[in-house]
């Protein structure tokens, strides 16, 4: 009836780009990866900034506030602490640029 504006069948099924509730292993993967990478960039700055004698605020902050990959638990690396959600935790897949936010430690109790 409207021609070449008809509303198509995507339309009419609400939201086209759907986020699964889980991560699938490749996905966790390549997150401990990730993980993984940073904790070897903050030993390697560690370790190239002890040689020469200097040390960083920062660099020792990090050392002392945030857990290493292999000693994060599960619900820690896949999931982030979000107050507006029913159980205070959500997929890291919600979270805009997730592949790039680096949340490690949480809210005492979550």
């Amino acid at each position: 009836m409207f021609g070449a504006f008809r509303p198509t069948s995507s339309l009419y099924g609400g939201l086209l780009w759907k986020i699964p509730w889980r991560l699938s292993k490749f996905q966790k993967q390549r997150q401990r990866k990730r993980l993984r990478a940073v904790d070897t960039v903050v030993a390697t700055l560690d370790k190239a900034l002890g040689k020469q004698g200097i040390t960083t605020k920062a660099v020792e902050r990090w050392k002392e506030e945030m857990p290493i990959e292999q000693v994060m638990e599960p619900r820690d690396k896949y999931t982030i602490f979000d107050r507006k959600e029913k159980k205070y935790r959500k997929s890291i897949r919600k979270l805009p640029k997730w592949t790039r936010v680096s949340q490690r430690i949480n809210p005492p109790g979550y």
